[in-house]
């Protein structure tokens, strides 16, 4: 059995990859028809990839998913849902701005997990590919930031 520190740590980021694949498909729904449901639908593509990477790895290190741990992270999803419908019941601009900055966090903390994985040799992926991944988070970040920005925009200027 992996270090129980590992093993938590990577159930961690496991579920928030739950959180967040959960909350893109809820902001897919709610921009249909917009310019931004392409950069969602392109966004979850990449987030259920990396997902599987983690998966595949914990595979390797035989580290089991925590259930409890995933089914805590839709729960929290969806009281993420209920607080932004609460904030905007219009599902517009003010929505797609909470829920892309909570994505954004996320994703920052995706790169931070690739990093960490990297810095202390984990077994079960090349040291390329750790970086390789870290520099995709920090893309993903960018794609964000620039949907991001522009729904703050429409968000506290209409």
């Amino acid at each position: 059995m992996a270090n129980k520190h590992l093993a938590t740590y990577l159930n961690d980021h496991l579920a928030g990859s739950v959180t967040a694949l959960e909350l893109l498909t809820s902001l897919e729904a709610a921009q249909t028809g917009t310019d931004v449901v392409r950069f969602v639908v392109k966004l979850r593509a990449e987030i259920a990839d990396d997902q599987q990477v983690l998966e595949a790895l914990m595979e390797r290190l035989q580290i089991p998913k925590s259930r409890p741990r995933q089914a805590g992270a839709w729960l929290a999803e969806k009281l993420t849902q209920l607080k932004l419908r609460f904030d905007d019941p219009a599902d517009g601009a003010l929505h797609l701005l909470q829920s892309l900055d909570i994505v954004a966090v996320g994703i920052e903390g995706k790169r931070a997990l690739w990093r960490a994985l990297a810095v202390a040799a984990v077994p079960g992926l090349q040291q390329s590919d750790y970086e390789r991944l870290a520099q995709r988070a920090e893309e993903q970040k960018q794609w964000v930031e620039t949907v991001r920005l522009a729904a703050a925009k429409t968000a506290f200027t209409a």
